[in-house]
């Protein structure tokens, strides 16, 4: 029996994730800002191989059998797609955006992602979509529009190649949800996870072999530390784990806190000049995205009176 306290003691801790995720957001950008050699692309790669190693080693000690799990053929290639079709855009076209814009950015557009996700599920189930989720996506959209603009439609504030790589982002959270559904019902997730890193940082590794010259800095590596620990592992098992004492739509309510604490961080540390109109675009995404977990409550029975 799950105890208030315990629901309140896990919600903080998966708040505490999503604050984790847009920190390491700041992490990133301080990165990209030492040198032009530190590439989006290589901090993809050492951020999932190395968290990815280190999840399937905590898992092996936890007795979750990494290795066992990747014998059926079926969960491997789901887990192999997770890792590339999920993963793998979710955390570097993320990178790009914050390379050529901010953090902040990057966190608002990656919001837009549970938008593909009640898309798909329209199209391939059936699903029915309300009229909530039809207002919150043209909220969302007029949202993306004043951040695009700063609320002046005769030019563009972002870069459509911003655009471009940040709504892939938000596709990629998409698929990142999508795809290990089933799997996770019957694996574990610190397995699932951590196969699905390892594997989507192998395939960067093979799509672009080639290493850039990185300053040997001490801020350099603790930048990157910071990135695995607060930006992977940490909140990855802090919001897992918290799944098993708070609603699930609880825990998409509490991601509001990544835009924030990226956006708050961007504004306090790099100097991000906020428009009223960039506020009030981040507020109309945020608040769509946080709309779609609205549902009603259902009636009670008789029986459920006794």
């Amino acid at each position: 029996m799950v105890t208030q306290k315990q629901r309140h003691l896990w919600a903080f801790f998966a708040a505490l994730a999503c604050v984790m995720w847009g920190i390491s957001g700041l992490f990133a950008k301080a990165l990209f800002n030492i040198s032009p050699e530190i590439t989006p692309m290589w901090l993809s790669q050492i951020r999932m191989v190395t968290s990815g190693i280190i999840l399937l080693i905590a898992s092996g000690i936890v007795g979750h059998k990494p290795f066992g799990s990747m014998k059926d053929k079926h969960d491997a290639w789901v887990i192999i797609a997770y890792g590339i079709f999920g993963l793998l855009p979710v955390q570097l076209f993320y990178f790009i955006v914050v390379q050529k814009a901010n953090a902040s950015i990057a966190t608002i557009l990656q919001f837009i992602g549970p938008f593909f996700v009640m898309a798909y599920l329209a199209i391939t189930h059936k699903q029915v979509m309300r009229s909530i989720d039809l207002i919150a996506a043209i909220v969302a959209f007029i949202g993306v529009v004043l951040l695009a603009t700063h609320g002046n439609f005769n030019s563009f504030a972002l870069s459509p190649e911003v655009l471009f790589w940040g709504l892939l982002a938000a596709v990629g959270v998409a698929t990142n949800t999508l795809i290990p559904i089933n799997v996770l019902k019957h694996v574990s997730s610190l397995v699932v996870t951590g196969w699905g890193l390892l594997s989507a940082g192998i395939c960067l590794m093979i799509v672009h072999p080639q290493m850039p010259k990185v300053p040997n800095k001490p801020e350099v590596w603790l930048y990157v530390g910071a990135v695995i620990l607060i930006g992977t592992i940490i909140p990855f098992q802090l919001m897992t784990n918290s799944l098993r004492f708070i609603k699930a739509s609880t825990a998409s309510l509490l991601d509001a806190f990544e835009p924030f604490s990226a956006t708050v961080g961007s504004v306090l540390i790099f100097g991000l000049v906020m428009k009223p109109m960039d506020w009030i675009g981040s507020i109309l995404v945020v608040l769509s995205a946080m709309a779609l977990n609205i549902s009603p409550k259902k009636k009670k029975t008789n029986k459920e009176h006794k």
